[in-house]
């Protein structure tokens, strides 16, 4: 499913138009992207969490020579699914 697959499905779900329905998705992402910035978690109860962790500095290897390289840390997000829908997938 693509941003433009959600849309249609939460304009047929909630009965409203799809140009709402993108201005909804877009508030949304654009929320949790603002939190992330923030150093904030987001909670979807029965979804999951997004959060932001920091990856420590480590150093990897370059497959095709073997030299080692130093990796950078960095701050990625994180996903971890809530109760509800990891028994949604699991049937």
């Amino acid at each position: 499913m693509n941003k433009a697959d959600l849309i249609d499905t939460m304009a047929n779900e909630a009965s409203i138009s799809k140009a709402a329905a993108e201005k909804a998705i877009g508030a949304f992402t654009d929320g949790v992207k603002n939190a992330l910035r923030k150093g904030e978690t987001v909670t979807l109860i029965g979804f999951g969490t997004y959060s932001v962790v920091e990856r420590k500095a480590r150093i990897g290897r370059n497959p095709q020579t073997g030299a080692e390289l130093q990796i950078p840390a960095k701050k990625t997000v994180k996903f971890k699914a809530g109760k509800g829908l990891r028994e949604m997938v699991e049937q």
